[in-house]
């Protein structure tokens, strides 16, 4: 029997609506509505002066006591906020977890506070009638133990995080907002900060007046064992460097150490032409106790490395591309900072898209202006390099599926934790990747002008305008960068920087090291360099061979996706108890590796918890370390590169 279209659609019609009444399909859940948004901010000045006093010298138990005050400027309720995102950290990782006892009262009257339930960041309060002052009181309880974050107080130095240590009315821009600060100290303890003292008396240091952005954006370092040196005197805008130190001995630099962290402030005049501050603080901590740190500030730097920085000098260049790096964000990320990072205030949401022209172009000028200043040798600067390229010709085979732009959204997405599979996965690989890309433009516009032009000259174009000026940064786009490039050398940079950096590219970045008159090959034993950062890292760096990376104690730290170690099974956090069936030692596991070449078996014994296992490794290639080699006959831009400027 046959239906015609419309007798069947009728026949289903009227089968639905004989339905029982319970099969008809019931409203499910439907949404509450959010609570009324956080007031936007607007670019007008507040009609007031915050001021936070800060104690700073419960160094037992870490704690920092912060007491303030805000002006009621008009009635009805109030939204007071700690500030969620960190400039330089390019993610909302701000403590507010380490923030206890807080208490707010208007004008000596406790009032009751509540905490937006969507913007926990921000805290909802409502004075009373003609209230005019809220004095809000709380602790920040820094971290005791490594394992609770990064370690802000010892016995000997500290490190006060003003972003972490104040909170600021919503519905203003945050340099609309005036703040007087000040801040306790131990007795007898040297500091330094790029905020300007107005008084210092017994340990309380009382701060000029200065907006809130600036506040927060100006850390300091304190300590018992405290040194400055001069590195500009010129009278233009002095820079300064400011150390703390775990012992006093270990501030014991030399005359010619300091005049290398001169020549680093004369190399980077040289490159940029301009100053985009009124002064320059770099701190720097020498120490194992405090947590290690590298965060860029626009007149400051926070930086934490090695405690023997000066006193073993011979082993510790890789420590020293640090302060390089981050003076040279003052330019490039400070001053000049992506358009769609920068934000009136820290909570709202930053992006992250251009972090490979702020932080990959500043990794590629920080290990220059580490070389012109001789920081680090050239020879040093051109091993590092070479690991860096082995890193992504051999060591990131997630470029088949990932982006270099992608990388830049890692802070926000991973929030720096350990990741098991970081070949695979990608982490923040805009930062070295970057600057192999950079070094592709560089000796690219050297090739295509004869060179008569450079990179530097677009860092001078683009970085270097407006000497003098640093209160209000200058925000750029891609279109920007794609401009001034061909301004500098003509070339269809959009489609360049595209393809390097937006889309999928499993090529090798390596045309910059060809261009620049180098090879990457690898060789039996490592550079000096190399041995120096494994060092100092305290482990064994087998990502060349095996394809895997050790600690002191043998557990393996990472795994290199598709390699032979992760071919036959190993993973992070397993631990290698022998070799061949003898007990580990990294120099028996080398030996082992090079004797598989001529074809003996390669057998570990393994611990993963409680299991323990036999691996068998199917590994001929022996041991491999990366190194750059000159490719004879070619122009040697490298070396013109990394050589000083006059």
């Amino acid at each position: 029997m046959r239906f015609s279209t419309l007798s069947l659609a009728a026949a289903l019609l009227a089968g639905a609506a004989a339905l029982p009444a319970f099969a008809q399909p019931s409203p499910g859940p439907q949404p509450l509505p959010l609570p009324t948004p956080v007031e936007a901010p607007q670019d007008i000045a507040y009609p007031g002066v915050l001021t936070v006093d800060i104690d700073a010298t419960d160094l037992d138990r870490r704690i920092f006591r912060v007491r303030q005050t805000i002006p009621v400027t008009k009635p009805g309720e109030m939204v007071v906020l700690f500030p969620q995102w960190v400039p330089g950290g390019h993610s909302p990782r701000n403590p507010l977890y380490n923030i206890a006892g807080l208490t707010i009262r208007a004008d000596g009257q406790p009032v009751a506070w509540k905490r937006d339930p969507v913007e926990v960041f921000a805290f909802r309060v409502t004075p009373p009638a003609g209230a005019k002052t809220l004095e809000i009181e709380f602790q920040h309880v820094s971290p005791t133990a490594p394992d609770q974050g990064r370690v802000l107080i010892t016995p000997e130095m500290l490190n006060a995080q003003f972003i972490s240590l104040a909170m600021y009315p919503a519905g203003y821009y945050m340099r609309r907002i005036p703040v007087d600060a000040s801040i306790r100290l131990p007795a007898g303890w040297g500091y330094g900060t790029a905020l300007e003292a107005a008084s210092e008396q017994d340990g309380l240091v009382r701060f000029k007046r200065v907006d809130f952005d600036t506040f927060v954006d100006s850390p300091l370092f304190a300590g018992k064992h405290f040194k400055r040196y001069d590195l500009d005197t010129s009278g233009k805008s002095p820079v300064r460097l400011n150390i703390v130190a775990d012992r006093p001995e270990l501030l014991a630099a030399t005359d010619e150490q300091i005049e290398k962290h001169r020549e680093l402030v004369r190399q980077a005049d040289k490159l940029y032409g301009a100053r985009h501050y009124d002064h320059y603080d770099f701190l720097l901590a020498l120490t194992e106790r405090m947590g290690g740190i590298g965060l860029e500030h626009h007149r400051s730097s926070e930086n934490g490395t090695d405690p023997e920085y000066f006193t073993e000098w011979s082993k510790n260049a890789p420590a020293r591309n640090l302060l390089p790096h981050e003076y040279s964000h003052s330019w490039d990320g400070k001053y000049r900072r992506p358009a769609d990072l920068w934000r009136p205030t820290l909570n709202e949401p930053m992006r992250d898209s251009l972090l490979w022209v702020y932080e990959g172009q500043d990794q590629y000028w920080g290990y220059v202006l580490g070389a012109r200043s001789g920081l680090v040798t050239k020879q040093q600067t051109l091993d590092a390099l070479a690991m860096t390229a082995a890193t992504y010709s051999e060591g990131r085979p997630g470029r088949q599926w990932r982006s270099v732009e992608d990388t830049t959204n890692d802070p926000i997405i991973a929030g720096r934790r350990p990741i098991p599979w970081t070949s695979w996965q990608r982490s923040e690989d805009y930062y070295s990747e970057g600057q192999l890309v950079w070094l592709d433009v560089d000796t690219l516009i050297r090739e295509k002008s004869g060179g008569k032009k450079s990179l530097d000259d677009f860092a001078r174009a683009f970085f270097g305008v407006n000497d003098g000026e640093w209160k209000q940064p200058l925000t750029y786009t891609f279109e920007e960068v794609v401009e001034t490039l061909n301004k500098v050398q003509p070339h269809d940079w959009a489609t360049f920087l595209d393809s390097k950096l937006r889309q999928v590219s499993p090529a090798f970045p390596l045309d910059g090291l060809a261009r620049g008159g180098y090879r990457l090959v690898y060789t039996d034993t490592p550079t000096d360099y190399f041995k120096d950062v494994e060092a100092s890292r305290k482990m064994v760096d087998l990502t060349y061979s095996l394809g895997l990376t050790l600690n002191r104690e043998a557990k393996i730290t990472s795994v290199l996706w598709d390699g032979p170690a992760f071919k036959a099974g190993l993973t992070v956090g397993d631990q290698i108890l022998a070799v061949n069936g003898v007990a580990y030692e990294t120099g028996r596991l080398k030996e082992a590796i090079t004797a598989a070449k001529s074809g003996a078996p390669l057998s570990l014994i393994v611990k993963d918890g409680d299991h323990f296992r036999t691996v068998a490794i199917d590994y001929r290639g022996g041991l491999r370390y990366p190194r750059l080699e000159r490719i004879e006959g070619t122009p040697d831009r490298l070396s013109a590169i990394f050589a000083p400027k006059k």
